[in-house]
């Protein structure tokens, strides 16, 4: 009996042993730079949102935050890096949505989106606009919806590409509203702004940043928005489950994430400086120029549920349409 007590104490050794390193390092964190990787080309809006967050936690915890920008295969090549990433809360992710749609698209990925990471709090959400060139005769998305009815197969919206947010924003309106909008895809958001303005094509849900100063010049009627409600950079659009699409919801969401294995600790302080961040009203002014929402999770278990909705709530959306990645 004494030889088994024994070795239980010493099992509880050896654990602490283990831990102390982790321990020590979430008291001490950050004790040097912080990588923001951003899987997308620098410049855009995903880009400014990591980049104004990184300055901020930079002042907060007194060390550099670095962006890293590595675009490339639809977010995968900046997402898989982080994935195999120390996990010590010195390398994060600026996620999207990208993140819960391309396991539906690529059923090969080398990381899964709940497994591979250690989710810290929502930083932003901007609600897809629901555009129409202004010939069409449709002043609102009541009004569109009817005619799509009595049109099927004959209004044309375009996208960014197959698999993008905007094409499936469109195959969800089509889906829940039970309309024929008919897809066509371009390489990337440009070519089918242009051809929107030309009147080439009919219909679009660009994000705010795109859509709003086209609207507001009158040179496209926005007819609603796709989040949950009303964005504060229009509040005067109604979202489209208001128009009658019950339970719509396809807001572009970003995020920050760690590596899976992060202490406890590290996820916990970094998750407080976020939300704080987020929460400031120098980010609600400058979220709101871009035509965002300053968006935060109380908990990470909070973001993580999030994330396994949106999970559900785009794979869905790919399996009905039958959508295919470029």
């Amino acid at each position: 009996m004494t030889v088994k007590t024994g070795k239980v104490r010493w099992s509880y050794v050896w654990i602490a042993l283990a831990t102390f390193p982790l321990v020590g390092n979430a008291q001490n964190f950050p004790a040097k730079s912080i990588r923001v990787v951003v899987p997308l080309a620098a410049g855009g809006v995903g880009d400014v949102f990591a980049r104004v967050v990184a300055q901020k936690l930079s002042e907060n915890f007194g060390q550099a935050v670095v962006i890293d920008n590595r675009p490339g295969a639809n977010n995968i090549v900046g997402t898989e890096a982080v994935a195999k990433s120390p996990p010590d809360g010195y390398t994060l992710l600026l996620a999207g949505t990208t993140l819960t749609i391309n396991p539906s698209l690529y059923p090969n990925l080398s990381y899964d989106p709940i497994r591979d990471f250690a989710p810290l709090t929502l930083v932003a959400t901007t609600p897809l606009i629901l555009v129409v060139h202004p010939s069409l005769p449709a002043k609102s998305a009541k009004e569109l919806i009817a005619l799509a009815r009595a049109r099927p197969g004959q209004l044309f919206y375009g996208s960014a590409g197959n698999g993008s947010t905007l094409h499936l924003a469109g195959e969800m309106l089509n889906t829940m509203a039970g309309v024929k909008l008919v897809h066509v895809p371009y390489k990337g958001v440009t070519g089918a702004l242009s051809d929107l303005l030309a009147g080439q094509i009919s219909i679009m849900f660009p994000g705010a940043p795109i859509a709003l100063p086209q609207a507001q010049a009158g040179r496209l009627r926005a007819l609603a928005t796709s989040g949950a409600k009303r964005t504060a950079a229009a509040p005067q659009i109604p979202t489209l489950s208001e128009a009658g699409v019950a339970g719509y919801e396809g807001s572009v969401w970003y995020g920050m994430l760690a590596p899976a294995g992060t202490p406890l600790a590290v996820v916990n302080r970094l998750h407080s400086e976020l939300i704080k961040i987020v929460q400031s009203a120098e980010i609600r002014d400058r979220w709101a120029a871009l035509g965002a929402d300053p968006t935060y999770n109380n908990t990470p278990e909070e973001y993580a549920a999030y994330i396994k909705s949106s999970l559900l709530r785009w794979g869905k959306v790919v399996r009905d349409s039958g959508a295919k990645a470029d």
